[in-house]
């Protein structure tokens, strides 16, 4: 069974910084490309970052280029989002996943407010 669990969320200040892991089980990991998502409320899931399975490739959507960071372990089945220099507008549910298969998760929820 493909599952995928978020943690690492939380309350952060603006410009503050959080470290997202997503522990994931139930598929070959180091074959599969992982993304980064998050929601907002109100609003559509959106796609934050993606990695491929050698960490080689990472892409990022414009509004967190420059401040997220994503990256993965392979031994340790895990991909992991760093988030720097935090802004109200990150204040989303974030998930992660394999494009090609699996469900969602919990998500973790990270809230960036003064």
């Amino acid at each position: 069974q493909v599952q995928f669990v978020e943690s690492g969320g939380g309350l952060v200040q603006p410009g503050g910084s959080l470290r997202l892991s997503c522990a994931t089980s139930g598929f070959t990991f180091s074959m599969n490309a992982m993304r980064w998502y998050r929601q907002a409320p109100g609003k559509e899931r959106e796609l934050v970052a993606s990695i491929s399975s050698n960490s080689i490739n990472t892409n990022y959507a414009d509004s967190v280029k420059g401040r997220f960071t994503v990256s993965r372990d392979n031994a340790k089945n895990t991909v992991y989002l760093q988030m720097n220099t935090l802004k109200p507008e990150d204040t989303a549910v974030y998930y992660c996943k394999t494009p090609r298969f699996g469900s969602w998760g919990q998500g973790t929820q990270v809230t960036v407010s003064s």
